[in-house]
Order: structure tokens, then sequence, then C-alpha cells
């Protein structure tokens, strides 16, 4: 049986549709197309059942892939640890949000670089950067949307506490212990900093927090969450912003949280792969770096 043809056969079993594997393998859909229909000949069984949206493995074809893609993944690394060998330097394609990634992901993974790591980074939203890792664009993705499918695996990071901040000078005007007697409407006074005209974090913060949808629009909109906090710092207005970013910042006064909730809003980040690349032994370090250093964050 020719290993190609075995290869493109899981690649479509994890993928679970013709046109994302052949997006992974670099082929066209029709010679993907091809190769399965060859593969099903020889096998004498159907491997796939065709549907309006993708592809849904037969039983014959899941016991193929449980048989195969172990061994095909354990070729794949004895060939990519030969290029390592050869070159000294293996190069990791993250994808990730900005400021989680700035901040956490390369400081962490920065001590990799002196054990022949190299490092290639892109930014984008939770469904970009997943979309990208599917499409073979990414080795490893940080993303708060959880993966779905079989061609992507994904593992809880981390959790990500969201604070309702402010300027002191704003602060100030809402005094002590009012917004917990008369709620979220005594905010609406304030000028709201975001990162998008739909308000993602301070609507989902009303919603958990308060059981309610923020009255306002947007004042200052800028799709940073860095610049978010510097704009708040400044005084442009109250925000909503992960602990971690802002935690220097509310040590030094320059911002103050405006409410305690009883349990605070949390996120969660997922560090995702394309099923089978864990074998990858640059990957696979990466991967098992992040997971270990993130027991430590908070």
């Amino acid at each position: 049986m020719d290993l190609a043809l075995l290869r493109t056969f899981v690649t479509v079993h994890r993928a679970g549709s013709f046109t994302r594997a052949a997006a992974l393998l670099g082929l066209s859909q029709p010679a993907v197309t091809s190769q399965i229909r060859t593969l099903e000949r020889q096998v004498g069984r159907p491997l796939f059942l065709r549907q309006a949206r993708g592809v849904t493995p037969t039983p014959v074809g899941d016991e193929l892939a449980h048989r195969a893609a172990p061994h095909l993944d354990a070729l794949v690394e004895i060939t990519e640890t030969g290029l390592d060998e050869d070159s000294g330097v293996r190069t990791l394609h993250l994808a990730g949000p900005p400021e989680f990634t700035s901040l956490r992901v390369l400081p962490t993974l920065s001590p990799l670089i002196t054990q022949g790591l190299a490092l290639r980074t892109s930014f984008g939203n939770a469904q970009e950067t997943l979309d990208g890792l599917a499409a073979g664009h990414h080795d490893l993705a940080i993303s708060t949307d959880r993966p779905r499918g079989t061609v992507l695996t994904g593992t809880a990071l981390c959790d990500e506490e969201h604070v309702l901040v402010a300027a002191p000078r704003w602060a100030g005007r809402i005094g002590p212990g009012l917004l917990r007697r008369k709620g979220p409407q005594v905010l609406e006074q304030l000028p709201v900093v975001e990162v998008h005209e739909s308000l993602p974090l301070v609507t989902r913060y009303w919603t958990t927090v308060f059981d309610a949808r923020p009255a306002t629009a947007g004042t200052v909109v800028a799709p940073d969450l860095r610049a978010v906090l510097h704009a708040t710092a400044a005084g442009a207005g109250l925000a909503v912003l992960p602990r971690y970013l802002c935690e220097d910042a509310l040590e030094r006064g320059e911002i103050v949280a405006l409410f305690d909730p009883p349990v605070p809003p949390l996120r969660t980040y997922f560090l995702a792969v394309r099923t089978g690349t864990l074998t990858l032994p640059h990957i696979a370090r990466a991967h098992e770096w992040l997971l270990s250093a993130a027991t430590d964050w908070s």
C-alpha cells in the first residue's frame, strides 16, 4: 500500500474534509479525492461517507486510521528529527492574541532559543488562530475558543481573571460601596474604553457579574488591550482588563478596581495543536514548556 495514499487518508480523517486536508498537504482537492478513491479500491471498502459539509469515516475508515496513524506519525518524527540534526535549528510557528502572546507566551519560550528553537509569531483573534492552525500555517495556537472536531487537539492552559478598572479620579466619583448598593447604573456616567465597538469584555463582565447588559457605547476603542490599559490609566474611562495585564498598574495606583465580585469573571485559554504533530520534538518541547509554566500563572 502506497504510504502517500495512507498519509492523505490520515490527514482527511483528522481534518474531516477533503478541502482542509488538501490545504494541509499542499495538494489540490481533486488530487486528494483521487488518492482516497485509489485507496478505497485497494482496500475494497468505502473509507468515508461524503456529506454536504465534509466527510465522516466509515467503521473501516476508523479502524484503518487507528492502525495507520501512529506509524505514519513515527515516520514523520524520524524525518523531522533528521532535519533538526542537519540544520541545528527548528522553527516553531506560533499564533495567539497579541497581548497574551507578548506578555506570557514569548517570554516563557525564550529559554528554548538556546536549545535550537527559532520562533515565528502571528497575532489574531480566537477563530483566526484556530483556522490558521488547521490550515497548517501555525504549529501551536493559543485561543480562547476550545478547538472542535478531530483535526485540532486543545488543552486548557490557564484561566484569566477580568477586573473592572478606572483611573482614581473616576473611581472617586462613584464613592465606596455605591456600586454595590445601587448597581451598574451608577457606572453610566463613566466613558468606556474597549477593544471593539461591540464591547466584548465589558458586556461579558456586565452579564456575568450584574446579570445585565451595559447601557453605554464605547468612548475610546483600540484593538489592543495594552492600549486600553494606558488610555484607562490616563483617565479615558472605565475598562475591563485581564488581571495579569493590569496587576502592576493596580499596585502602582495608576488604576483602581471599581468592584470586587464574589466570583470574578474568568476566561480560559487553550493551547491547540494539529492532531498528531506532538510527535515532532520541537512542537512537543514548546507545548510541554508552556503547560508547565502556566501552572504558575494567575
